[in-house]
């Protein structure tokens, strides 16, 4: 492992994981060296969090899409998509989950590079699992009183709850399929703003997508009628552009 986890007494490191209090937040480690990837995913798992892991920043991305993490433990120097680039990426998608990055870089551009890009933390290799852990629980800690209302998106008077994936339209509440909640979810978190047929296709169904690209037309489709909109006034086509969720007396702007 090339001295990236700094070597501790056995003894000491069992004393250190046992002492510390029990969790049961779910973490997504993404590492493409895999002994390193399961000795952090290890000693997590011993604290009590749920661990999941990845090697490469597109599984990582994946992973995220397919479930909720509650922080996201993630290498910066990965085979495919550098860490950087993954954590754009997610917050591009609109998830906010808290990132920890591993990294060997420690010159301040770098580190400037993953904070301005949606980091909340970094450890520098070599490190300690001790470190790790204080520096899991910290951001943890940080982030868990910001997000008691933040889970709520409003768009005139729709709702949508990103923790309970349910949707409301007034008073009355819409059942949508994980697809359906997905593209309004996106549109949503770009309310006012036009995004392309492209756009919603990379950030709704996959990064890779092959499949019919008039999926999205169909999918809006289906939103337009579960949400009443026959009439095409809160989901706007742009011609040529894409499509904008309005709020009332809103003019749309093109992403």
């Amino acid at each position: 492992m090339n001295g990236t986890i700094r070597s501790e007494p056995e003894g000491k490191m069992a004393a250190t994981l046992s002492g510390r209090a029990s969790h049961d937040e779910a973490i997504l480690v993404v590492e493409d060296e895999e002994p390193i990837r399961e000795l952090v995913a290890t000693a997590l798992r011993f604290t009590g969090f749920r661990v999941e892991t990845a090697g490469s920043g597109r599984e990582a991305l994946a992973e995220a899409r397919n479930a909720p993490f509650d922080l996201i433990v993630l290498d910066v120097n990965l085979p495919d998509l550098d860490g950087f680039a993954v954590c754009r990426k997610l917050r591009a998608d609109g998830d906010s989950v808290p990132v920890v990055f591993l990294t060997a870089r420690d010159d301040p551009a770098d580190l400037r590079q993953g904070f301005t890009g949606g980091g909340d933390d970094y450890v520098t290799k070599p490190f300690s699992l001790e470190e790790l852990l204080l520096r899991i629980e910290a951001v943890l800690r940080r982030t868990r009183n910001q997000q008691a209302e933040q889970s709520r998106l409003v768009c005139g008077d729709v709702t949508l709850d990103e923790d309970a994936c349910r949707v409301w339209r007034g008073d009355g509440e819409i059942a949508l399929s994980p697809t359906e909640f997905r593209l309004l979810r996106y549109l949503m978190l770009n309310r006012d703003r036009v995004v392309s047929r492209s756009q919603i296709l990379d950030h709704v169904w996959d990064y890779e997508f092959v499949g019919d690209p008039s999926a999205v037309e169909t999918y809006i489709s289906y939103l337009r009628r579960k949400l009443d909109d026959r009439d095409a006034q809160l989901i706007r086509t742009v011609r040529g552009f894409g499509y904008s969720l309005r709020t009332p007396e809103a003019e749309p702007t093109r992403s």
